[in-house]
């Protein structure tokens, strides 16, 4: 979370609803737990939250990828196959 994300409670979210979308839409993302879990995550429509990552993005994570050099060894086992009636 950033420095100006909130938590509300849902009782509180629920009291100071025109609150918790104003401060959505100027200072970023509102959370809302309930029993003290988060539930949900209020956020502007503008919000890099919602932003799919690029393609730039996603090959450079996959380059970054320590595994990327790790091969899969191929294994064949043969055994006995039952018949099942279609």
């Amino acid at each position: 979370m950033n420095k100006h994300t909130r938590v509300w409670s849902l009782q509180e979210a629920k009291a100071k609803f025109s609150e918790v979308v104003k401060r959505a839409q100027t200072e970023g993302p509102q959370t809302v737990t309930v029993h003290g879990k988060t539930a949900v995550l209020i956020t502007s429509p503008g919000s890099s939250i919602l932003k799919a990552p690029s393609i730039d993005d996603i090959v450079a994570a996959f380059q970054a990828c320590p595994l990327k050099n790790f091969e899969i060894p191929r294994t064949r086992t043969f055994g006995k196959f039952r018949d099942v009636d279609l």
